[in-house]
């Protein structure tokens, strides 16, 4: 799997062309645990947050293939099977202004991964760190997006049911 750089990639020509106005990003987020049940997390090269792995969807790319390319990029692990659990789309609340004054809608579909492979990376271009933590351990990041995250997967987990927000 080949690594875009921001500039390379479908967003980051997007942004470059709309300039300031607000942006549809559609992208994946993955729950990998191990089995001890710890929550794998990396920490973000960028802003220095500990966040599960995520990221956009490039063109030519399903969303499963999004989530499968963007946990490699940011852990070196690939991703075997996926269960989506969740899906962010509220306008309201998933509306968001990066730390480059960027804003974007965000649609984000959240997978629990439930087989994966492959030896961990603690560094890659996008991250500075990779461990797993008790899911009562989490860190917490600027927003709350990680700890929703891991709650509706204990709902979904709990119910069956697909988490719509």
């Amino acid at each position: 799997m080949a690594s875009l750089s921001w500039a390379e990639s479908y967003i980051g020509q997007l942004r470059a062309l709309a300039g300031d106005r607000t942006l549809l990003f559609v992208g994946a987020r993955g729950v990998i645990r191990d089995d001890a049940g710890r929550v794998l997390l990396v920490k973000r090269a960028d802003n220095g947050a500990w966040v599960l792995p995520a990221g956009a969807m490039e063109v030519g790319e399903s969303i499963t293939d999004c989530a499968v390319r963007e946990i490699y990029e940011e852990t070196g692990l690939t991703a075997e099977r996926l269960t989506p659990f969740a899906i962010y789309s509220n306008p309201s609340a998933y509306t968001l202004t990066n730390m480059y004054g960027d804003t974007y809608q965000l649609f984000i579909v959240a997978f629990r991964i439930d087989a994966w492979s492959g030896q961990l990376l603690t560094q890659t271009d996008e991250t500075t760190d990779a461990r797993f933590f008790a899911v009562d351990e989490v860190p917490v990041s600027p927003t709350s997006i990680t700890q929703e995250t891991l709650n509706d997967l204990a709902t979904f987990e709990r119910t069956g049911t697909l988490i719509m927000k």
